[in-house]
């Protein structure tokens, strides 16, 4: 039978004698089995107060992970990039012996500045005061299609960065390189991975049509962030003349994903002849849309209504950050020229897809 919550389970009444100060008067007595009870009742209370506390401590530990983990969630990254791998990637020059095995990505998601410089050293980009690298979005392409086709396996660097003196001298001694060509940008590898045969690999790439990849035959394989486009070595047109007077000027941005208000680091790359200007607006088109059917107006962050590019270093030093209130969306960056020196130059251009994320 329950107990009584009281923990009193029997009592009796006596009459005290007339001696006794308390005569007349009635008292409760606890029989031996209520005692019995009533400790027992004490012990379960005490039990009971004891799984509460460790209740409340737990509920309080499991509020404050969660609040930690919404904190976290803020504070990560978006994925930058349409294209990623694992995040890992070992990388070693031919040439000089020169190797990176780097993680790109710190625990917040964000872009690992150490390993970024690691890889330029590989790649043979001088370090200057501006902070610049190769292209991240090259060296996640190339993280993502090593993974796809041999991953864990080192990428051998047969030609990265190249300053235009030299990639000059290359064409002037009858090599098949572009006038243009993206290695000056440092957004171009030429590689390899053994065991991988180098059709297989252009193949591959090839497929998905993000980027350029050329193929000349044996197991080097040319992959860069430019325009997308491919082409074997009876297909490259390195010699017709297309990419002279600005013809094949590319303009890409720094990631695929923003947030809204973010800069965007633009950059003009396939860049035969300088200088020329950039008009400070730009237009932001959706995806599909045409500027017919409007665009949104930005700016890029200048004084000067035309903006001077007078090398290869003003190519890369073009910012514009997005409205705040731009819904998500993909869409196309365009910038128009000015001051243009050449008919034969395109008065304007659009760059890559570029996703725009609100969280």
């Amino acid at each position: 039978m329950r107990q009584n919550r009281r923990m009193i389970v029997g009592h009796i009444n006596a009459k005290i004698p007339r001696w006794s100060s308390n005569v007349g008067k009635s008292i409760t007595l606890v029989s031996p089995k209520a005692t019995k009870d009533l400790d027992h009742g004490r012990h379960t209370k005490a039990f009971f107060r004891a799984i509460a506390m460790l209740l409340w401590f737990f509920l309080q530990s499991l509020f404050f992970q969660m609040a930690m983990g919404i904190s976290e969630a803020a504070d990560t990254e978006i994925k930058r990039f349409f294209r990623m791998g694992d995040g890992e990637i070992r990388i070693c020059n031919v040439h000089n012996g020169l190797e990176a095995n780097v993680q790109l990505l710190k625990h917040d998601g964000s872009l690992n500045e150490g390993a970024l410089i690691a890889l330029d050293k590989v790649f043979g980009l001088p370090q200057g005061d501006r902070g610049e690298h190769v292209s991240s979005r090259l060296i996640f392409l190339l993280d993502y299609f090593s993974d796809k086709v041999a991953p864990g396996r080192i990428i051998e660097l047969h030609s990265g960065y190249r300053d235009p003196a030299y990639n000059q001298k290359l064409r002037s001694s009858g090599g098949n390189v572009a006038l243009t060509s993206t290695h000056m940008d440092a957004m171009a590898i030429d590689f390899s991975i053994k065991g991988v045969a180098g059709k297989e690999l252009w193949e591959t790439i090839r497929k998905e049509e993000c980027c350029g990849v050329g193929y000349y035959g044996g197991d080097v394989v040319h992959l860069d962030s430019g325009r997308p486009r491919f082409w074997e070595a009876a297909t490259s047109k390195v010699n017709s003349g297309e990419s002279k007077f600005n013809g094949r000027i590319y303009l890409s941005t720094q990631y695929d994903r923003y947030k809204p208000g973010e800069n965007v680091h633009l950059t003009l790359s396939s860049v035969s002849d300088y200088p020329f200007g950039v008009r400070r607006a730009i237009g932001i088109v959706k995806e599909g849309l045409t500027d017919e059917d409007g665009a949104i107006v930005g700016q890029i962050g200048a004084d000067d209504e035309c903006i001077s590019v007078s090398d290869r270093a003003g190519g890369r030093s073009l910012y514009a950050p997005l409205p705040q209130d731009l819904p998500a969306g993909r869409y196309r960056i365009r910038v128009e020229f000015c001051r243009i020196p050449f008919p034969q130059m395109p008065t304007g251009i659009v760059s890559n897809p570029v996703e725009v994320v609100r969280e």
